[in-house]
């Protein structure tokens, strides 16, 4: 699924696929942000690991965990 985190003062979003399901991400969100945590961590599908700061959140964007169609429709 693709998840797309905005940060605060920057122009740009960080957008990456993951392969963890939307509610381990959103409760991983929530506990972070519950606990007063400094920074949230994620991992992509490919094995990179990102670290955001919680302080400079703007939004958090969850995509569908629905495949992706290959093809034309008619």
């Amino acid at each position: 699924m693709e998840i797309r985190i905005g940060i605060a003062n920057t122009g740009r979003e960080l957008s990456f696929e993951t392969n963890e399901s939307a509610d381990d991400v959103k409760k991983s969100v929530a506990s972070a942000l519950d606990s007063a945590a400094t920074h949230l961590t994620f991992t992509d599908d490919r094995g990179s690991s990102y670290i955001v700061p919680t302080a400079g959140l703007a939004y958090i964007e969850i995509g569908t965990e629905e495949a992706r169609r290959v093809g034309f429709v008619a």
